[in-house]
């Protein structure tokens, strides 16, 4: 591999980590209603785990409350147990034709146990992120002994790749400090 090709690699890998760990960050429940919490739930449909998101239409009538309406009545019910089943802890109520989940103002300690799970999966990120730092070296190291490389051009690599790596690290830090603040705030 060249010199552009490891380091256009490099900088896809760390944005999809990015990506990844905004993904998963956006199911973190905090003070308000997100569409993100339940949209990614699994509901039995027809024999298959199907995700809330494909099954109905997801929105926010109220700040702290979801309303659920399925694009085929028949599955209230599953999807009802479905709710149940996550470890969102709401029971929905279901009116006939839709679902509303009310969410309950979060406690103090379940906010620092949100916090918690937020710095967490922050930390995973940066995790992917240096351990694609670290394929990537391998990668330039052995560009370097094909003869792709020059030694100068694979410490220029390394270089490169473990900038990249400190900017995603502080966007990672950025958004922590934002979902955090999200969680934390009443």
């Amino acid at each position: 591999m060249t010199y552009k090709e490891i380091t256009s690699e490099a900088k896809v890998r760390m944005e999809k980590a990015i990506k990844h760990l905004q993904d998963l960050l956006r199911s973190v429940r905090t003070s308000q209603a997100s569409p993100a919490l339940v949209e990614n739930i699994r509901v039995d449909y027809y024999g298959t785990p199907t995700p809330l998101s494909q099954l109905s239409s997801i929105s926010i009538p109220e700040a702290r409350q979801l309303m659920i309406k399925p694009f085929d009545a028949s599955l209230l019910p599953e999807i009802g147990k479905a709710i149940q089943k996550s470890d969102l802890g709401i029971n929905p109520q279901n009116d006939g034709k839709v679902l509303f989940l009310t969410l309950p103002q979060l406690s103090g300690e379940q906010r620092k146990k949100y916090a918690a799970k937020v710095k967490e999966m922050c930390e995973e990120g940066r995790i992917a992120m240096r351990n694609s730092r670290r394929d990537l070296n391998k990668l330039g190291d052995q560009a370097k002994k094909d003869g792709e490389l020059t030694e100068d051009e694979n410490k220029k690599l390394h270089d490169e790749i473990q900038k990249l790596l400190k900017e995603s690290e502080g966007r990672v830090d950025s958004i922590l400090e934002k979902k955090t603040k999200e969680v934390m705030e009443l």
